[in-house]
């Protein structure tokens, strides 16, 4: 392996990721330029050493949505108790109306803008999100110790829609087809979810958790040193749920933890058919700790693909400072004391957007002592602003 080139000064850091901002291109742009290392901006200092992987074989529970409700809530609630993720498999049977051929004419017809021309592709990039869409390298580009290797396509669904001729053309018609039917599979899980609490199937679908929608459609291109970056650092998603599509490529890896405070990288190969479904800090806050919201991340492949993957996040749509979330009350008592505080949206999107991806402060910062008694109310009222994040495999 190369050793690692030594960081650029300060000065010559921002010299270099505005030039490569302005190019307009993306990750893609370089692979296009004939690139044959890393460039400094993307080198990642050892990235694949925090935690050993898992022997082959160890994979992420599956929950068949096709069982009696019952069953499916139970194997739901287990999975994202135990492990934060799942694969979610007959979908299509279960909701009828999810088409068998998606989400994979989404990931093609996200694949084939990535792989426009880079002048057509440079015409659509930009870091504001006007009429609700972007498409740029790194939403943290500015701020990350290091960059990773993808670029992406934003949107944001809700709590507003997005304009849909904002939407790259090649891919527009695919993108919004896809975020109705993962809507219906946020909505089947979410409910198996609240089953799972006890707190019956529409309380969270009640609290407004499917309202706020960011979708990201992330390629990760072909890489000529791929033990030298990263596809996505690790990290925890901030909302209350994840739906996510991956190509066959593979990449996306879960750290389980052990009792005894051990920890490994399981690799979440792709399952023909199946979705992946993970739990936000945003739902663990709200279950009182039940679920649990687990870092993961996305390794660089040595495969000459590169790797497609269309992640919808929910989060509240309802908000405001006048808002409050935290723990359900039904599942707090005298027994079963709050976890953490109560907030508003507000502080719990500018503690988001100051801290790194890789933290895990969002969690701690609202975490109560565990000798607090039971807090103050939590209450769901009206607001807007989408949690607009990069995240997720």
């Amino acid at each position: 392996m190369a050793s690692p080139s030594p960081p650029a000064p300060q000065s010559d850091r921002a010299a270099l990721l505005k030039a490569f901002d302005e190019a307009r291109t993306g990750v893609r742009g370089l692979v296009e330029s004939g690139v044959s290392s890393v460039p400094a901006l993307f080198v990642h200092p050892d990235p694949y050493a925090s935690a050993p992987l898992a022997p082959p074989g160890v994979s992420i529970p599956v929950v068949d949505l096709s069982l009696p409700a019952p069953l499916a809530a139970a194997a739901a609630a287990e999975a994202a108790r135990s492990w934060g993720f799942f694969h979610l498999v007959n979908h299509h049977q279960a909701l009828g109306g999810v088409p068998e051929d998606y989400p994979a004419r989404a990931l093609a017809a996200v694949r084939a803008f990535n792989e426009l021309p880079a002048a057509e592709r440079a015409a659509h990039y930009g870091r504001a999100m006007p009429g609700g869409v972007s498409y740029s390298s790194n939403v943290d580009l500015y701020r990350a110790p290091a960059a990773s290797w993808r670029d992406t396509i934003q949107i944001a669904f809700g709590p507003d829609r997005p304009d849909p001729a904002r939407i790259p053309a090649v891919c527009r018609d695919e993108v919004l087809q896809w975020d109705a039917h993962a809507t219906a599979v946020g909505r089947a899980v979410l409910g198996l979810l609240s089953e799972g609490l006890g707190l019956g199937s529409s309380r969270l679908e009640a609290a407004s958790c499917l309202e706020g929608k960011v979708m990201v459609c992330h390629y990760y291109p072909v890489c000529p040193e791929p033990e030298r970056t990263m596809g996505l650092v690790p990290h925890s998603d901030p909302g209350v749920l994840t739906v996510l599509a991956q190509d066959a490529i593979g990449g996306l890896q879960v750290k389980q933890s052990d009792d005894d405070g051990t920890s490994r990288w399981v690799d979440v190969k792709p399952v023909p058919g199946a979705l992946v479904i993970n739990v936000g800090d945003l739902l663990q806050i709200m279950s009182n700790d039940t679920y649990k919201s687990v870092d993961h991340r996305v390794i660089m492949n040595t495969r000459e693909e590169a790797r497609v993957s269309i992640a919808i996040f929910f989060n509240p749509g309802k908000r405001g400072d006048t808002i409050f979330y935290g723990p359900l009350p039904e599942l707090v008592s005298s027994d079963s004391p709050p976890k953490f505080r109560n907030f508003t949206m507000s502080e719990f999107l500018g503690a988001f957007f100051r801290r790194d991806l890789a933290s895990r402060a969002l969690v701690e910062h609202f975490k109560l002592a565990a000798h607090c008694c039971v807090g103050a109310s939590w209450n769901v009222g009206v607001g807007r602003r989408s949690l607009d994040i990069v995240s997720s495999g």
